[in-house]
């Protein structure tokens, strides 16, 4: 078992007090979206896990599409972009109907990305993410993704001289 294994098996079974106890069903709800949609693709499961009027505070610019609709659509634009797209939860801690993530995502860029042609290149970012589940559906998420470590990742945009590497 490697580390990242072993860390992930232990954050999956903590919560808020950081009592080891059984994956609670938000816990489940969120596991299932990350993995099933985010890193294997499968749209299908969005239909099952998004509310249809899920507030999303995440800004995915205008004219972003509403319920699993949207999520639909972040999920083929990531996959487009990185066909080998993976995101995998570090840590995560549930509280009632709340549930925190830390995650690591990773891809290698063969798709066109934000307006760019591929690079070839891989990134490797961490992604927060807070997702309230009601009735066996994400009701309401807040994402923090390192884009712009993605893009100095991909070189597609380059680092102030000051920030370099090996300054």
């Amino acid at each position: 078992m490697t580390d990242t294994q072993h860390h992930s098996e232990f954050a999956a079974t903590r919560t808020l007090e950081g009592n080891r106890s059984a994956p609670l069903p938000a816990e489940l709800i969120v596991r299932r979206l990350i993995d099933e949609a985010f890193s294997q693709g499968n749209l299908d499961v969005c239909d099952e896990l998004i509310a249809h009027d899920i507030v999303e505070h995440q800004d995915y610019g205008p004219g972003h599409a509403p319920g699993a609709a949207g999520v639909k659509a972040v999920v083929t634009s990531l996959r487009r972009a990185f066909s080998d797209f993976k995101l995998e939860i570090e840590d995560l801690v549930v509280a009632g109907d709340t549930v925190w993530t830390r995650n690591v995502a990773t891809g290698t860029n063969d798709g066109p990305y934000m307006g760019c042609p591929p690079s070839g290149r891989t990134f490797n970012i961490y992604v927060f993410d807070v997702m309230r589940v009601v009735g066996g559906r994400v009701v309401e998420h807040w994402g923090v993704p390192d884009r712009l470590g993605v893009l100095f990742q991909l070189d597609t945009i380059s680092r102030p001289p000051k920030f370099a590497k090996g300054s």
